[in-house]
């Protein structure tokens, strides 16, 4: 069974960091990209970051660009996303996605409040 389950996520002031983790399951985690995608409340879902299967390439989106890093464990089947410099528009359920085979996490709330 394919799984993909965030961590980390929960209430932080901004200025604040959280650091999100997306245990992987039940498939080849190694051999494609994988992505950080968020939804706002009443918005529409918004890609956050892509990293290559090996790590050797990351990419953002310019609203998190400098503040956020995606990084990734193939060897325990794990992605971060390290968010720093946390903003209240960055409130979003934050979910973890391999978009090759269409794998979705169940998501984890990030609240950016004071």
């Amino acid at each position: 069974e394919v799984q993909l389950v965030e961590s980390g996520g929960g209430l932080v002031q901004p200025g604040g960091s959280l650091r999100l983790s997306c245990a992987a399951s039940g498939f080849t985690f190694g051999t494609h990209d994988m992505s950080w995608v968020r939804q706002a409340p009443g918005k529409g879902p918004e890609w956050v970051s892509r990293i290559s299967a090996t790590a050797g390439t990351s990419y953002y989106a310019d609203s998190v660009k400098g503040r956020f890093t995606v990084s990734r464990d193939n060897a325990n089947k794990v992605l971060y996303l390290q968010m720093d410099s946390l903003k209240p528009e960055d409130t979003a359920v934050y979910y973890c996605a391999q978009f090759h085979w269409g794998y979705w996490g169940q998501g984890t709330q990030v609240t950016v409040s004071s």
